[in-house]
């Protein structure tokens, strides 16, 4: 029960208004340090209830009566805009009883109606980094009494190239008494860099190991010949499947366009999601899905994080992601919160060594499909390395210089042996100082003599 914490009587009515009973794991383990104000370093999956894990601690610490804000006091950095949009209303979710008032930071809104809400100095900021840098830059923000500064997916941030830009507004938030950094994955050698500059003595807490991140979905893979055999299986998936809501990855804009098109074409309720489009776009596309009007959502890995869609119960990857970590951000769209959850990757030959990959990074053996109304030629590579990757066939350099070398060979031989050209050159002349220097008479110059 969320009353075993010691959490502000205001905050435990929201959280009984919106019916949560039982804390999640991260909860459990993270609210009680958080209250604390311990530095934080928190690995756990998407749909985990991180978001809430470090929203109530938040406000149990700014709680207090009602006065004129003077000073930002926390704030939140998130990678994109529709994660950080979500926050929002889950701070205002848990807020309602309590007069603390959070303010929204992100591109493809306008400047100077940002820069007017900054005036008012909300308690709480949420953003992303580069639009609060140009609010930073412009001098609309302060943020030099900052209490508490959160990093949610902060792996994304940093595959976001964000990197600097999180330090440079973590350095800004000098005079903060604590710092607590959320990921869905490990991360790599960047992120521990992050977490030395940012962090101070935290306490690590990993949730999931990298095998549980995913282990309420059930994961697939389809092969194909090509991507319009790909066509053809996502085609009958999406007429066979049993879902309510579906999204299909791609990793260019450009195959998201394409997808769409041939959906809409065959009268599904379809939105596309990429970088490309602007704000209205995205959150009309988000909203639609959310609310029922769209039932597939064809996306790039802008929709990877942060998107909470309730029924969202299958995911096809049509271009297998390029790294681990995508693509349990992908798949972690669905099975959220003890939910099931269907993902399928479609692969032909060019994607068999990063399906292998993600195989190894997750420690799992993806189910083999085969669909007989569509099955293809190509089941996988003939050989396969011990780690799971196809075999190549590779000549040897050796073998490719001898080749050549006996290429040219022939080529000489067929055009016939080459004549020479001789030139009667002048004698090196004795006036001329061996040591390098001056002559000791003009040099006289004989032209050569020519056949």
């Amino acid at each position: 029960m969320f009353s075993q914490f010691a959490l502000h009587e205001r905050l435990l009515k929201a959280v009984a208004e919106l019916n949560f009973v039982e804390p999640t794991p991260v909860q459990t383990a993270a609210i009680p340090l958080a209250l604390e104000g311990r530095d934080l370093r928190v690995t756990a999956q998407t749909g985990s209830g991180k978001t809430a894990a470090f929203v109530l601690p938040m406000l149990n610490r700014l709680m207090g009566p009602a006065k004129v804000r003077v000073d930002i006091r926390a704030v939140i950095l998130l990678p994109t805009r529709e994660l950080a949009q979500q926050t929002l209303k889950e701070v205002e979710r848990f807020s309602q009883f309590t007069f603390i008032k959070a303010g929204l930071i992100t591109g493809g809104e306008d400047f100077k109606v940002q820069a007017a809400m900054l005036r008012k100095v909300p308690d709480i900021l949420i953003g992303t980094p580069g639009r609060l840098l140009e609010q930073l830059n412009a001098g609309n923000l302060d943020l030099k009494h900052v209490e508490l500064l959160v990093l949610d997916e902060a792996d994304r941030m940093l595959d976001m190239g964000f990197a600097e830009d999180v330090e440079r507004l973590a350095n800004e938030c000098a005079n903060r008494q604590q710092t607590m950094l959320f990921s869905a994955t490990t991360g790599g050698s960047g992120l521990r860099e992050m977490i030395g500059k940012v962090l101070k003595d935290p306490q690590h807490l990993q949730v999931n190991s990298v095998s549980e991140l995913a282990e309420g979905t059930r994961q697939q893979i389809i092969t194909a010949d090509h991507n319009v055999h790909k066509e053809q299986v996502l085609h009958w998936l999406l007429a066979n499947e049993t879902y309510q809501k579906a999204i299909v990855f791609t990793n260019t804009r450009a195959m998201a366009d394409r997808i769409y098109g041939r959906l809409v074409a065959l009268e599904y309720k379809t939105f596309v999601l990429h970088g490309e489009k602007d704000q209205k776009d995205r959150k009309l596309a988000i909203d639609r899905l959310k609310q029922g009007g769209v039932k597939i959502l064809v996306a790039t890995d802008v929709a990877a994080r942060g998107l909470d869609v309730d029924g969202l119960d299958m995911v096809i990857n049509f271009d297998m992601p390029r790294t681990g970590d995508d693509y349990v951000h992908r798949i972690g769209r669905t099975g959220r919160a003890g939910a099931e959850g269907l993902a399928i990757s479609l692969i032909t030959h060019g994607d068999w060594n990063l399906m292998s990959s993600v195989e190894r990074y997750l420690k799992q053996k993806f189910e083999r499909r085969t669909i007989k109304e569509v099955k293809g030629s190509y089941t996988g590579p003939k050989k396969v390395k011990a780690s799971g990757k196809a075999v190549g066939v590779k000549k040897k350099k050796a073998d490719a210089k001898g080749d050549k070398k006996g290429a040219d060979k022939k080529k000489t031989a067929a055009k016939g042996p080459t004549k020479r050209k001789t030139v009667n050159r002048p004698k090196a002349d004795p006036l001329v100082s061996q040591d390098g220097m001056a002559p000791l008479k003009k040099r006289v110059t004989r032209p050569p003599v020519s056949e």
